[in-house]
């Protein structure tokens, strides 16, 4: 679905489903070189299962028009603007790496429109380590390379993530690939990359923030470790923390297990309302 978003087109993985006024709106916010599709079994189920959701690919990235967030604050506003566009004054917000600072800074700054917060693979500081930025730049499908070998705790993890015949990893540097190509105008990898390494603002934002917070950690997570969170897992006013026992990439890595905490979290929350 297509929306516009400070005067652009942004699109919207609903799951198939219209959106639906009487039901709770989840929206879900991508990483660096990823797009709506890495949530797609998740949004799947729960569009399904009695909520809304929005799977955005962020501005610049695929389907979706605009300049890319320079930083985590203007991907935290965009965000904002999306719920203006879309008519939702509160909505549960679920991201993924940089998604998940993304999700922490609209939750800060507007913690009244937010009902719950699920933080995937997140970690403050989240630092690039200045070769890997370079490399972004220089020899872009060299770095997508090593950030696909550091995201997964193994490269083809029987019978794989989504059984015989997939290949996880395979199928990540494709769309690392496709997000890339798809804005000629500005290199979306370092851009991400560099948004992450420059947010400061995590410990501030989670002291703003007032809803139930999921934390979703991969057990062998290289690039965002679990130990990279426990600072922020401190700070949240009521906190749930989920080990899942893979990589950076727990949407496809360990779909099942990240559903099973994600509906978890969610369904708590809304029979409670």
């Amino acid at each position: 679905m297509i929306f516009t978003v400070n005067g652009a087109p942004t699109y919207c993985y609903t799951g198939g489903k219209a959106l639906d006024a009487a039901k709770p709106t989840a929206i879900f916010i991508h990483g660096v070189l990823g797009d709506h599709s890495v949530w797609i079994l998740q949004t799947r189920y729960l569009a399904h299962h009695g909520w809304n959701v929005l799977a955005v690919d962020l501005p610049g990235h695929c389907r979706s028009g605009g300049e890319p967030p320079a930083s985590v604050e203007d991907a935290a506003d965009f965000v904002l603007a999306l719920m203006d566009a879309t008519g939702l004054e509160k909505a549960a917000l679920i991201g993924h790496s940089l998604g998940s600072l993304v999700a922490l800074e609209t939750a800060s700054k507007a913690p009244q429109r937010v009902s719950q917060l699920v933080l995937v693979g997140v970690a403050f500081p989240m630092r690039v380590s200045p070769a890997l930025l370079e490399t972004s730049v220089s020899a872009p499908m060299k770095a997508l390379e090593m950030v696909n070998v550091f995201s997964r705790a193994t490269l083809a993890p029987p019978p794989s993530a989504l059984g015989p015949g997939t290949w996880v990893y395979g199928a990540s540097m494709a769309l690392g690939r496709r997000v890339l190509a798809s804005n000629a105008a500005v290199n979306v990898f370092y851009t991400g990359f560099k948004a992450c390494d420059s947010y400061q603002n995590g410990l501030q934002a989670m002291a703003r923030v007032t809803c139930p917070v999921l934390f979703v950690m991969g057990k062998t997570d290289q690039m965002t470790p679990p130990k990279a969170a426990q600072e922020l897992v401190k700070l949240a006013k009521d906190g749930r923390v989920v080990y899942l026992p893979g990589g950076h990439q727990q949407m496809n890595e360990t779909p099942e297990e990240m559903l099973a905490a994600l509906n978890g979290f969610l369904t708590v929350k809304k029979r409670e309302e």
